[in-house]
């Protein structure tokens, strides 16, 4: 596996916790954990871009429906039924 190197700081409470639960795998811990927030955060990136697709068809839907709407009461009130 291909990667680059990254110095993370880490309050000593913190890697210590990290030691005592992972051993020496800490980087290995680290990465896949890395890892799940940036799938979650492109889902939630995914979630958000489709509510904001829904958003506009249902305006959309909702404009086409006034434009229909609008042409029959055109054509109502062209025939003397004002």
């Amino acid at each position: 596996m291909t990667g680059r190197n990254a110095n993370i700081y880490f309050p000593e409470k913190t890697y210590n916790k990290l030691k005592q639960t992972v051993g020496d795998k800490i980087s290995r811990f680290v990465s896949e954990a890395v890892e799940e927030k940036l799938q979650r955060a492109e889902q939630d990136q995914k979630e958000r871009l489709k509510q904001q697709l829904v958003k506009g068809y249902q305006a959309i839907a909702k404009s086409q429906k006034r434009r229909s709407e609008d042409k029959v009461w055109d054509e109502v009130t062209k025939d003397g039924l004002e």
